[in-house]
């Protein structure tokens, strides 16, 4: 086990991914503008030409027997209400990292500089923020930006990137936007799934939240001089994979509540029944002192929080042996998610709007750390099997992947270094495949289909790669589209407040802004070179490369996803 200090920092680093620290939240002020919605009304507060309404509820407190339960509408109040500050974060999961072993050394000199979790956490953290220009002309109104906060499904908070960055330099581009973050339940409050769950229609309650907070865009969003028909959804990570499935929710269809989307190392991933998590449930009911009873849901409701705290943590996480398989993520629950989303999108059954997606160069290493005992050729097999085939691909076809991820570190991740970052004979060859299996291939699957029937323009984002170990790591190109850090070259902040105005990352040409150099096309332009924005060292570099790498492996890692799909 970490010091709780350490896993405050291995959770920033993820969920932060940078070194630097988040964008400072504006001053507490104690006046400013009100702002009446219909179950009340709020105070925010002006900094310069940007103007927060910070922690506002979008949903009535989750706990008691609203616990695992779909949100439900605010409670009424009289009065005004300051949102000066942000509101509580969700229950943040702890690393427990015990597999990092010997390496928890490297990890903390790694993270030296990163940022401590959120300062209040409550189960009480459905809240909402709307960060805004101050001054809208009368009568206009603003396409907004719906940001997803990522952190594997266990971590993670609306503070972590406050915004205020995008929506400055929207206002300096000409082309201002509205920028909205809003909590969601995490770990088992979000995610809970079994057949006790399916039976009693509790599943995906942390994506039930996100759709809930943008239905309240929707209803009130015009109140802050924004327009509920030009949202676009943003997220990254576990946010990134939120979008993916909200673009195959509903058959595909948005029901208003967005018009173009954004996905930052994540896509419509491949995902398993509800039931599949069955002996994590199990396991949850056990140390909450559930066993036997009637109602185990009900049971757990009536768990101090503190204590299922404790319950949560003992269940496995990223930064456990298990890595990416994580326990808690969405599932096939039978009314949110119907069908897997690699199968909606077969079946074209997914949201025809303007997309942005992209990854990392080295997307993997960060999820590597944590298999260190797997030393051998035969131990990859076997865990790749185990871990994430679920011992349902065939001998040839395991031997297939040992073949397209071959026992040579100089293939491996973090890519194009070489001999260096080799910390274990088999880290950079299981980075390398982590990385594709759950990020590059699955984007490039949805990309060869998408592009077919809506806009969608890639990135790829390979700076830092001199990092240790990392390389471009998971998360890295957080600050470039925050346009935060000590010297921000905006160029991915500039395109999403390009797309967010006109669908089109690249439009409007602006003098000002570095994207304008570069002639940056839908991925459908070139049958065979799907164009890539690609982020180089040193920044400012960028130029325009082909989305062909690792294409054979690519395509053997997604035939066998859509394998497990029909078997399961």
């Amino acid at each position: 086990m970490l010091s709780p200090w350490l896993d405050r920092r291995l959770w920033a680093l993820f969920a932060l991914a940078s070194f630097g620290k988040a964008s400072p939240a504006p001053p507490t002020v104690t006046s400013g503008p009100v702002v009446k919605l219909n179950y009340g009304s709020f105070q925010g507060q002006v900094s310069g030409n940007v103007e927060t309404f910070l922690g506002m509820p979008f949903a009535a407190p989750p706990i008691g027997n609203l616990r695992f339960a779909p949100p439900q509408p605010p409670v009424k109040f009289k009065g005004i209400r300051q949102a000066s500050n942000f509101g509580a974060a969700c229950f943040q999961q702890s690393t427990n990292a015990s597999a990092l072993g010997p390496l928890a050394a490297i990890i903390n000199e790694l993270i030296a500089n990163g940022s401590p979790g959120p300062a209040v956490v409550s189960e009480d953290c459905l809240f909402i923020n709307v960060v805004k220009p101050a001054n809208i002309p009368p009568g206009k109104t603003l396409p907004v930006l719906f940001w997803i906060y990522g952190g594997g499904f266990e971590a993670g908070d609306t503070s972590f990137n406050p915004g205020n960055t995008v929506v400055s330099r929207s206002i300096a581009l000409g082309e201002p936007v509205i920028y909205v973050s809003a909590n969601y339940r995490l770990s088992a409050l979000g995610w809970l799934a079994s057949k006790e769950v399916k039976e009693a229609g509790l599943g995906n309650a942390g994506l039930r939240d996100q759709r809930f907070a943008m239905q309240w865009v929707q209803d009130h969003i015009r109140f802050f001089g924004g327009d509920p028909k030009r949202v676009t959804i943003w997220g990254e990570s576990a946010g990134a994979i939120s979008v993916g499935s909200h673009l195959v929710i509903n058959d595909g269809n948005p029901a208003g509540l967005f018009h173009g989307a954004v996905m930052e190392s994540g896509s419509p991933v491949p995902m398993q029944d509800i039931t599949s998590k069955q002996p994590v449930f199990d396991q949850l009911v056990a140390s909450t002192g559930c066993t036997g009873q009637k109602d185990p849901i009900q049971c757990m409701r009536a768990v101090p929080f503190d204590k299922f705290a404790e319950a949560m943590n003992l269940t496995p996480n990223l930064f456990s042996f298990s890595s990416l398989a994580i326990p808690w993520q969405p599932t096939i629950d039978g009314e949110i998610i119907v069908r897997d989303p690699q199968v909606s999108i077969q079946k074209g059954l997914y949201a025809k709007v303007p997309l942005i997606t992209g990854d990392c160069d080295d997307e993997g290493t960060l999820f590597s750390l944590s298999n260190g005992n797997i030393t051998t050729n035969d131990e990859f097999l076997a865990y790749m099997q185990s871990n994430y085939f679920r011992g349902l691909i065939s001998n040839d076809d395991l031997a297939a992947v040992g073949a397209a991820y071959p026992d040579d570190i100089t293939a491996g991740s973090p890519f194009d270094t070489g001999t260096a970052n080799a910390i274990t004979p088999e880290f950079k060859r299981l980075a390398a495949v982590q990385g594709d299996l759950i990020f590059q291939a699955p984007r490039r699957f949805f990309l060869q289909t998408a592009s077919t029937t809506q806009p969608t323009f890639a990135f790829l984002f390979k700076r830092g790669k001199a990092t240790p170990l990392l390389g471009s790591f998971h998360g890295s190109d957080i600050p470039e589209f925050y346009g935060s850090g000590t010297a921000p070259d905006f160029i991915g902040t500039d395109g999403l407040v390009n797309f967010a105005n006109t669908g089109n990352p690249s439009l409007p040409k602006n003098p000002i802004s570095l994207l304008s150099a570069v002639d940056w096309q839908p991925w459908s332009s070139s049958k065979t070179s799907p164009p890539l924005l690609t982020f180089l060292d040193p920044a400012p570099a960028i130029a325009i490369t082909a989305d062909t790498f690792r294409a054979t492996q690519m395509d053997l890692l997604t035939k066998l996803s859509l394998q497990l799909d029909s078997n399961q």
